[in-house]
């Protein structure tokens, strides 16, 4: 069984999101797909899975091959809580279910790669502080953390990776320049598991600020 690289996409589509800011986040996904399917390493590698989180949870994209992989519409509520920790507990269930860890006599799945983005901040705090707990148990090469938009909160997500980076605007080029950036990110990786080296981000582009 080839070595897969497993790529996890956490985002809020909270009702805050309706309109221009989710139709950007949907230009720039098929952006960063379109780049990565031009990468043989990534082509060959690359494996996506898409959650998205509102009052619902939901993985609207189990892990699928970059070559099989088919955007489903992402759809928006009219009104809708930011339930993050929820999105975390998914994503833990989903990451025990579909991660090859690998054993001595073979070798597992490369380290998995996380992004997150939100406009808002965790409506469900209580459960998103423990579900930082379970998400710290399980080994990623990195956990990226996009807050979009003026809304967006930043300390919640630092409690959750160190690698925050913030978006002024929600129109779709700042999306197609974040996304574009994950793709860099994604074609990069290949961490194998037990390793806590940590990896290094590449610089991001001007429309995304790390927050320090």
């Amino acid at each position: 069984m080839a070595r897969r690289l497993p790529v996890y996409i956490l985002i809020d589509t909270s009702g805050s999101m309706k309109g221009e800011p989710i139709e950007s986040v949907k230009v720039g996904l098929a952006d960063m797909i379109a780049t990565l399917r031009l990468d043989p390493y990534a082509l060959e590698t690359a494996c996506i899975s898409i959650i998205t989180y509102n009052s619902k949870v939901e993985q609207i994209v189990p892990l699928t091959p970059l070559e099989d992989l088919q955007l489903p519409d992402i759809v928006v509520p009219e009104s809708g809580a930011t339930f993050m920790g929820a999105a975390l507990n998914l994503l833990c269930e989903r990451y025990d279910a579909e991660v090859n860890i690998g054993s001595k006599e073979q070798k597992g799945d490369w380290m998995p790669l996380l992004f997150v983005l939100t406009d808002g901040k965790p409506a469900d705090l209580q459960a998103y502080n423990e579900a930082i707990v379970k998400i710290k148990k399980h080994q990623f090469t990195n956990i990226v953390a996009c807050a979009a938009g003026p809304k967006a909160k930043i300390d919640p997500l630092k409690k959750l990776t160190d690698n925050v980076f913030t978006l002024d605007t929600m129109d779709s080029n700042t999306f197609k320049k974040f996304f574009q950036w994950v793709s860099i990110n994604v074609i990069g990786g290949g961490k194998t598991m037990g390793i806590v080296d940590p990896v290094d981000l590449p610089a991001p582009p001007p429309e995304v600020n790390l927050v320090i």
